[in-house]
C-alpha cells in the first residue's frame, strides 16, 4: 500500500489504545488517517494520545457501554469533520470469569464473554451503520475475529464461549455486508491466531504451548504473531484500495488454519 493510502480518512478504533488496536492506529496515522481511539484504562489512553499526537484523539470509555461508540463517532465528526471507517478491536478472554469447555462454562462466564466480545462489537457496528446511512457516501467496518471461531484447538485453547463469540462475529459481519452493500458500506473481518498481546500472556509463558505454536503457526520461524503483522491488512481493508471487498474473513494466522500442529510427548 502507498504511504498515504488513508489520506484524509477519519477512523474510529474501539479498543485502540493498546496492543493490536494501538499498533493499527499508529499504522493508519502513518498512512495519512486521523483517528479517534477508545480504551478503558486512563493511563493507556494518555499514552496513546501522546503516541498519535495531532493525528489522533484518545478517549477513556468502555466498549460494553452502548453510548461509547456513538460518542467516539461524534468526537470524530466534531474534531475532524468526517467519519469514514470503524475498526472494532475491543474484546478479550473470559477464562478467569468462567469460560472453558462447554460442560464447565459458568453462567457468569458465558454472559461476561458474550458481552465483552460480541455485544460490544454489536454496539459499535450499529453506531457506525447508523452514521454511514445518515451521511451517505458509504463507509468501512472492520471487525476483530479469531481463528478459534472456525479452526478450534481443543488441548490448549478450549474456551468455547470465546469461540462462539468469534464465530458469531463472522455471521454478523457477513450478513451486514450483504444488507448494506447497496449503500457502499463494507464489512470485513480479520481473524488472527495467537498474537503477542496482554491476553496471550498465559500462552506465551507456557513451554508446551510455545512448542505447539512452532508447528501450528509455522510461518516466520513458528512464532507467536506480533501486532504489526496485522497492520498492513488493516490499512488495506479500511482504505479505498479495498472498495470492492466486503463480507470477507481474512485469517492472519501464521498458517494456523492450514497446519495440523504437533503436541509434545
Amino acid at each position: 500500500m502507498p504511504p498515504v493510502a488513508l489520506q484524509d480518512k477519519v477512523i474510529v478504533i474501539v479498543g485502540g489504545t493498546t496492543g493490536l488496536g494501538l499498533s493499527a492506529a499508529t499504522a493508519c496515522a502513518a498512512a495519512g488517517a486521523r483517528l479517534v481511539v477508545v480504551g478503558r484504562d486512563a493511563d493507556n489512553v494518555a499514552a496513546a494520545a501522546q503516541t498519535l499526537g495531532p493525528a489522533g484523539r484518545a478517549i477513556a470509555a468502555d466498549a460494553t457501554d452502548p453510548a461509547t461508540a456513538p460518542r467516539a463517532i461524534d468526537i470524530a465528526l466534531d474534531q475532524f469533520g468526517a467519519f469514514h471507517a470503524l475498526y472494532h478491536v475491543a474484546g478479550g478472554s473470559g477464562r478467569r470469569r468462567g469460560d472453558g469447555p462447554l460442560h464447565e462454562i459458568s453462567d457468569d462466564g458465558w454472559d461476561f464473554t458474550l458481552q465483552l466480545n460480541l455485544t460490544s462489537l454489536f454496539y459499535s457496528n450499529r453506531a457506525a451503520a447508523k452514521q454511514f446511512l445518515k451521511q451517505g457516501g458509504g463507509g468501512a467496518v472492520l471487525n476483530m475475529g479469531s481463528v478459534l471461531g472456525f479452526s478450534p484447538s481443543p488441548r490448549f485453547f478450549a474456551t468455547h464461549a470465546y469461540a462462539a463469540t468469534k464465530a458469531a462475529i463472522v455471521g454478523l459481519t457477513r450478513s451486514s455486508a450483504a444488507y448494506y452493500a447497496p449503500h457502499d458500506i463494507r464489512f470485513n473481518v480479520i481473524a488472527p491466531a495467537l498474537v503477542e498481546t496482554p491476553m496471550a500472556r498465559r500462552a506465551a509463558g507456557d513451554e508446551a504451548i510455545l512448542s505447539f505454536i512452532a508447528t501450528k503457526q509455522p510461518l516466520a520461524g513458528g512464532r507467536i504473531g506480533a501486532p504489526a503483522d496485522l497492520d498492513a491488512a488493516v490499512v488495506y481493508l479500511l482504505s479505498d484500495g479495498a472498495r470492492f471487498v466486503t463480507g470477507q474473513v481474512l485469517a492472519i494466522d501464521g498458517g494456523w488454519s492450514v497446519s495440523e500442529g504437533q503436541y509434545g510427548a
